[in-house]
C-alpha cells in the first residue's frame, strides 16, 4: 500500500505535493489547478479551485495502480469536508487505528476532526474513482457578512463538540448532486466567466450536501427512491447517452431496449436526477444545443432545428420562448449585436 502526504496550508502547496508524490504535468488557469497523472502509482486528473472566505474544491479522477491512502493534516485549523463519490468507493479513518468508513456511489459524507487530527483518505487498486472534496474553514475571517454567516452556521452545526470528539457522516444517495458535477465539468468558457460558473455551481453542490444530512436527519430523505445502485448508475449512463444523441429520435421504449431499464424506472430515475422526465429532460438538453448554436455559430434557424433533432420550426420556437423568454430570432439577433458592439 502506497501512502501520500498533505499537510499543505495552499492550494498551491498542495498541489505541489500532489505532483511531487504522483508526477505528471500541473498547470494553473484562472486560479484552477489541474494535474494530470500518468505514472507508475496511477492515471487520471485531480482538479483543484480555491474560492474566497475559505472553501476549496478538489475533484478527483483517477485509477491508481496501487492501494493507495492520501493523509490530511491540517494542525492549525478545523475544516468541515463535504465529500461526493459519483464513481467507485472511498474509504476514510481518523488515523490508523480509527474506524473506516466507506462512501459508495453516489453518497454524500460530511467530517469533521479534532484539531491536529489525521485523516485519512482510501483509494482502492485498479478501480476508478470519481469523487469531489469541498473543504470548508470555519475558523478566521470572512470579508462580508455572508460568508461570515455561513462559517458560523456550519461551525454552530457541527462543531458543537469539535474539541472533544469527530464526526463522520454517510448520507444516503443522491442523483442530483452528480447532475450538477457534470455540469460543473461540461463548463466550456474561459478565464472569469468559467471561474465564476464552477464558484457558482460548487455553491450548489455544497447547498445539496448539507441539504442531504437535514433530510437524514428528519428521516424523510427519500432521494433514490425505489432504485438500487446499480440502477442509478443506469441512469447516470442514459443520461450521457441523452446527452450526446439528443439529436437522434430516442423514445423510452429505444432506452428500455438499449440499457434493460423499464420504463417507471427510467422515469423515476430520470425525476430524481433532473427533476424532469425523459421527454420533457430530451427538450431540455435539445433547446440548451439549440442556444448555444445561436450564439457561437453562424447558423440560420431552419439549420439549428434540424440539427438538435427537430422537424418543425414553429414548435421550436414555441419552445424557445418558454425557455428564455425571447424568439429564436430575436436572440440571434440581439446575439450578433453584442458581437458587433464588442
Amino acid at each position: 500500500m502506497k501512502t501520500a502526504y498533505l499537510q499543505a496550508k495552499t492550494i498551491e502547496a498542495t498541489f505541489q505535493q500532489l505532483q511531487n508524490t504522483f508526477g505528471g504535468k500541473f498547470t494553473v488557469d484562472y486560479k484552477e489547478h489541474t494535474l494530470e497523472v500518468d505514472s507508475e502509482l496511477g492515471k487520471g486528473i485531480i482538479k483543484g479551485v480555491p474560492f474566497k472566505d475559505g472553501i476549496t474544491y478538489l475533484e478527483f479522477d483517477m485509477v491508481f495502480y496501487h492501494d493507495f491512502v492520501l493523509s490530511i493534516n491540517t494542525p492549525d485549523k478545523n475544516p468541515i469536508y463535504f465529500t461526493y463519490c459519483s464513481k467507485g468507493q472511498l474509504g476514510h479513518s481518523f488515523g490508523e487505528t480509527g474506524e473506516k468508513r466507506v462512501l459508495g456511489s453516489f453518497q454524500t459524507g460530511i467530517l469533521t476532526s479534532r484539531q491536529a487530527e489525521e485523516n485519512l483518505l482510501y483509494f482502492k487498486k485498479d478501480e476508478q474513482l470519481k469523487t469531489t472534496l469541498i473543504t470548508v474553514q470555519t475558523t478566521g475571517s470572512a470579508n462580508h457578512t455572508d460568508a461570515q454567516g455561513l462559517k458560523s452556521k456550519l461551525h454552530d452545526t457541527f462543531f458543537k463538540n469539535f474539541d472533544k470528539e469527530n464526526f463522520v457522516y454517510i448520507g444516503s444517495h443522491n442523483l442530483k448532486i452528480s447532475e450538477k458535477i457534470d455540469q460543473l465539468q461540461a463548463i466550456t468558457q474561459k478565464g472569469l466567466v468559467r471561474s465564476l460558473l464552477i464558484q457558482g455551481l460548487v455553491h450548489v453542490i455544497l447547498a445539496l450536501e448539507i441539504q442531504q444530512h437535514s433530510d437524514d436527519l428528519k428521516n424523510r430523505s427519500q432521494n433514490t427512491g425505489t432504485l438500487t445502485v446499480s440502477e442509478m448508475a443506469t441512469i447516470k449512463t442514459v443520461s450521457d447517452y441523452v446527452n450526446e444523441n439528443s439529436e437522434s429520435q430516442i423514445t423510452i421504449t429505444d432506452l428500455y431496449s438499449k440499457f434493460g431499464l423499464s420504463p417507471s424506472k427510467l422515469q423515476e430515475g430520470f425525476k430524481l436526477m433532473h427533476g424532469h422526465t425523459v421527454t420533457e429532460y430530451i427538450r431540455e438538453v435539445r433547446i440548451k444545443k439549440a442556444e448555444d448554436l445561436l450564439k457561437n455559430t453562424d447558423m440560420n434557424i431552419s439549420q439549428v432545428v434540424y440539427t438538435i433533432g427537430l422537424t418543425s420550426r414553429s414548435y421550436f420556437s414555441k419552445i424557445f420562448k418558454e425557455k428564455y423568454n425571447c424568439s429564436p430570432k430575436d436572440y440571434k439577433f440581439a446575439q450578433r449585436e453584442l458581437a458587433m458592439s464588442a
